[in-house]
């Protein structure tokens, strides 16, 4: 039964939830809205925190082993793909203060309590393995157009893509690819982990409404996904420093996007508490008893 719970939620009869029509207005007053959160609760630090070492860590592996320099642009480009998962703990932040609730940075950490943490597990695997599936089609696509050929150096490989018919061929196909890619990822995702976060919905029914949501507003959400892309490239361009902001101002505007997206339903949302997070124990107003990190434990 907690294998069903993932995809259907704990209530198999839950309603289906009401998908709003938008305009771009509402796009850009949910990114607005995003960036007084961010102003609010500044996590900046703490992505500046991991970023510099991430990057780093790309950086050095990549001059260390010469073949790995193709996956340099698949590697920054596919951080969208993740996005949506590595942001929950901005969700979180962003509900507890349209709520008038605690925000503190430990107070990210109350994702793990959430009943739809196995459903928001589970949707954030299928999106790593979607990430390494457009890694190894990236490789592939550089394989039939160079073979075997290792890049001597990093100066080399830009000069081998940016001067030959080749390398344009691997531009032009790379990004049609990477496209591809980035629709799909969008309409799995739009709104499906706000949609988990905020309700016990199960996976089949988040993913069911992200799509639904596209469909509604293909071109406000169009439009969202230009944003998102054009503000990664930006913040990528000063060695990855802008993504520190960037990042948490999407993450934040994701939810209040969400929002609009979707109509509310108090009576299937989950509760924001006060409690600070216990790792020692459950918090049973929280966490039901199907989550597989907090099991039902027998009487005695």
């Amino acid at each position: 039964m907690s294998s069903f719970h993932v995809y259907a939620g704990h209530t198999e009869a839950a309603a289906a939830p009401v998908v709003r029509k938008i305009g771009f207005a509402d796009v850009t007053d949910a990114l607005r809205l995003g960036f007084d959160d961010f102003k609010a609760m500044p996590s900046h630090l703490v992505f500046l925190g991991f970023l510099y070492p991430f990057c780093g860590l790309v950086l050095a592996s990549v001059s260390s082993y010469r073949g790995a320099l193709q996956f340099l642009f698949p590697l920054a480009s596919g951080f969208a793909l993740v996005g949506p998962f590595a942001a929950i703990g901005l969700y979180e932040l962003s509900r507890r203060r349209e709520q008038g609730q605690p925000t503190d940075l430990a107070d990210a950490l109350n994702v793990v309590r959430s009943p739809s943490i196995p459903s928001i597990a589970a949707l954030g695997v299928g999106l790593m393995l979607f990430f390494l599936l457009w890694l190894t089609v990236a490789h592939e696509l550089y394989a039939v157009l160079f073979g075997d050929e290792v890049p001597a150096s990093l100066g080399g490989f830009f000069q081998e893509i940016l001067t030959t018919s080749r390398g344009w061929t691997l531009i032009i196909s790379g990004c049609l690819i990477g496209f591809a890619f980035s629709v799909v990822a969008i309409c799995v995702t739009v709104v499906s982990f706000p949609l988990l976060l905020d309700r016990d919905a199960g996976l089949a029914m988040a993913v069911a409404t992200s799509t639904r949501v596209v469909r509604e507003n293909p071109l406000p959400i169009a439009f969202w996904g230009l944003i998102v892309a054009g503000a990664l490239v930006l913040g990528s361009l000063p060695l990855f420093v802008g993504l520190a902001v960037v990042v948490p101002v999407l993450g934040h505007a994701t939810w209040r996007l969400y929002r609009k997206l979707v109509a509310r339903d108090p009576s299937q949302e989950h509760p924001v508490d006060e409690i600070a997070v216990d790792w020692t124990k459950a918090t049973q107003a929280r966490v039901k008893p199907h989550s597989f990190l907090f099991p039902e434990t027998p009487e005695e």
